[in-house]
């Protein structure tokens, strides 16, 4: 067990660069949710990888978030800094082609002593593949970092090549969590996350960045859950779109939610939905934790 090791690793970048298509793609299940829109993800998530002679255990972070002051947006924010201080590598997400500002602005928030690799993202969307060489060499001057690894979540490219980096700078050290764990997050945290991401997926523009998800009943009976869950939003006009004519998009929203949920948890689901209203809930900081939100 001495060659064994172990060890956190950030998965940090600003909103929609592929961060959370990069973590499910490494565990090799549906842990964060994914959405062509900015900022889907809002909590940390741990998503555990054990090998024959490792274990890595990711955290996905929201995008950080540098334009907008709310209440929300700053937990998420103190949640990206707070993991950047408690992780032994980082694995920072950049999108292939492109790398301006925000991106600097949160590879400064890596603290010195922590090996940092950079993955460029997306590489099987690049068009021409002669611009690929130049972007990298352009990364590499912008500091001094472990490694630069171009992949495609999406196709499973170069995803060896990232662990084999990432595994160099582990320590030695035991398991942090049992072989067959794949996340530290309850059944019920995933329930509420499955039922936004299909907000943002069914919905799409028209969806209020003010909605959140609160499991407002989980009861196990046998291998049947039965979840009742409430979709907060900030206003009333918010609540018409999502419920839809004859409400037939809120419908669609808990059919589809479902059927994630069942072959997550390998069990039949009776799933309610429905929509509340809660003025301001974005930025009042009690009411963001009752929801779930550190």
């Amino acid at each position: 067990m001495s060659e064994f090791r172990s060890g956190q690793i950030a998965i940090v970048g600003r909103p929609n660069v592929g961060k959370s298509t990069l973590l499910n793609a490494l565990i090799g299940e549906k842990l964060s949710i994914v959405s062509r829109r900015a900022q889907t993800t809002r909590h940390r998530i741990m998503g555990i990888l054990t090998e024959a002679d490792a274990q890595f255990v990711f955290v996905d972070t929201p995008g950080f978030q540098t334009r907008y002051g709310n209440a929300l947006n700053q937990m998420m924010n103190r949640g990206v800094r707070q993991a950047l201080a408690e992780v032994d590598v980082v694995v920072f997400v950049v999108e292939a082609g492109r790398f301006d500002d925000r991106d600097r602005a949160v590879r400064q928030l890596v603290p010195d002593d922590c090996p940092l690799i950079i993955v460029v993202s997306k590489i099987d969307q690049v068009r021409n593949r002669a611009e690929l060489l130049p972007f990298l060499q352009r990364l590499g001057s912008e500091g001094e970092f472990a490694a630069i690894v171009p992949v495609s979540a999406t196709r499973r490219q170069q995803l060896d090549v990232l662990l084999a980096e990432i595994r160099k700078h582990l320590p030695n050290d035991q398991l942090l969590f049992a072989e067959d764990e794949i996340t530290d997050r309850s059944e019920r945290f995933l329930a509420a996350e499955y039922i936004r991401e299909k907000l943002f997926r069914l919905i799409g523009d028209e969806l209020p960045y003010g909605a959140a998800v609160d499991i407002e009943r989980f009861v196990v009976d046998g291998a049947l859950r039965r979840i009742s869950a409430a979709i907060v939003v900030d206003r009333a006009g918010h609540k018409s779109i999502i419920v839809g004519k004859g409400g037939e998009v809120v419908k669609r929203i808990a059919s589809e939610a479902r059927q994630d949920m069942e072959r997550m948890f390998d069990g039949p689901v009776f799933l309610e939905v429905f929509v509340k209203v809660k003025s301001g809930w974005a930025d009042d900081a009690q009411l963001l934790k009752s929801l779930g939100y550190e």
